[in-house]
């Protein structure tokens, strides 16, 4: 191998690694895992302290709110799983009871701290049968 090419063999691993480190180090700050709530009640202690999405359904009867309408606690489930929640802000329109929801924030001994709610849109919003068709009753 020429001594030229060893150069730039050196130079392009050097940018490599260099590049590779920057990026790693950018982004592990903002490293977010999305998980579902059934996967952080099986293993809490793995998730604290870490940025999650985590998604899962309101629990009916659960959400409490302050007297501002900006501060919320709630109990989020998923097969048979649930964690506690709070929220600070304003929820979306369609955060209510069994609502299915993804919470951004941390994950604490004390619940799920949200800093985001995405609450999903109900069901008036899926696909409508085609048109013409309408059930009849059989006879």
């Amino acid at each position: 191998m020429s001594h030229k090419a060893i150069k730039i063999g050196l130079t392009a691993l050097v940018l490599i690694v260099a590049f590779s480190a920057l990026l790693f180090t950018t982004l592990q700050d903002n490293l977010q895992y999305y998980k579902y709530v059934d996967e952080v009640a099986a293993a809490p202690h793995e998730w604290e302290g870490k940025t999650l999405q985590v998604h899962g359904n309101v629990v009916p009867g659960s959400v409490r709110g302050t007297a501002d309408r900006l501060n919320w606690k709630f109990a989020l489930q998923r097969k048979g799983k649930v964690i506690n929640a709070t929220y600070s802000g304003l929820p979306p329109d369609t955060f209510k009871d069994d609502a299915e929801v993804v919470l951004t924030g941390r994950f604490s001994s004390q619940g799920f701290h949200a800093t985001d709610m995405t609450a999903k849109c109900p069901s008036k919003y899926e696909e409508a049968p085609p048109a013409g068709l309408t059930a009849t009753p059989s006879s």
